[in-house]
């Protein structure tokens, strides 16, 4: 029987993963599921007291970053199939039927479209983007889930990447010809990054960054600019650009 591991990297998001946590113990699957909740090395918000479940495990990193967050929740993980999930995006009730039916179907990896928990003319322009390839492809809000063996090949997520791991990450499973697919069943993504900055500061941020990732910034000089160009919500730093 397949296995999937849920790994999801968190700083600070007790109030997120009271949300999150119930509605993944409460999907409809066929397969069997742990979860791993891999706390930044500052989280004090108490979050690893919310539940106590076999299937549910929280463990504390010792580097910086969500890549190191991410690779660690790995390191623990026994599925021979992987998604990293962010703590602030909830997902569809068909979230693990349509993971194993996209790689039964002969795919390596795949993301998800989503849409915003907030009803807005201008939110509603960016998930139209994610339901097809891209330019703002590959980013972490659109949850990765990749077999094993494949993320394993491609050696994890790059640690000294401490922004854009996930796109950073991308650019090697199209360098690498992974196949994978976007599937049209949305994710919902928190808005709260709108609350701090408006749209526009927010969106020509994520193309200015995109544009300076592909040319080839250093990733400690994009974490600058991004730090300074938005104003996360309090106790969070918010380093994925993607809402």
């Amino acid at each position: 029987m397949n296995q999937v591991s849920i790994i999801i990297p968190a700083h600070n998001e007790k109030e997120n993963l009271t949300r999150l946590l119930p509605i993944l113990g409460n999907l409809p699957t066929s397969c069997q599921v742990e979860i791993i909740v891999a706390l930044s090395k500052d989280n004090n918000d108490g979050s690893e007291n919310l539940v106590s479940m076999d299937n549910i495990k929280f463990i504390r990193c010792f580097g910086k970053g969500r890549a190191v967050q991410m690779n660690t929740g790995f390191s623990k993980s026994k599925g021979n199939v992987l998604v990293f999930l962010h703590a602030d995006v909830l997902p569809p009730n068909s979230f693990l039927i349509d993971i194993m039916d996209t790689l039964k179907a002969g795919y390596d990896a795949g993301f998800f479209s989503y849409r915003f928990d907030k009803e807005n003319p201008w939110l509603n322009i960016n998930p139209s983007f994610t339901a097809r390839d891209g330019i703002f492809t590959g980013g972490g809000d659109q949850c990765l889930f990749i077999k094993r063996n494949v993320f394993n090949a491609l050696k994890t997520f790059d640690e000294n990447q401490v922004i854009m791991e996930d796109f950073e990450f991308f650019k090697r499973m199209k360098k690498e010809s992974v196949s994978y697919k976007i599937v049209k069943s949305d994710l919902i993504v928190s808005s709260r990054k709108y609350n701090n900055n408006s749209y526009l500061r927010v969106n020509l941020s994520n193309l200015l960054l995109i544009i300076l990732f592909r040319c080839g910034c250093p990733s400690k000089r994009l974490k600058e600019l991004h730090d300074r160009l938005i104003r996360a919500p309090h106790g969070n730093d918010i380093s994925s650009f993607n809402n």
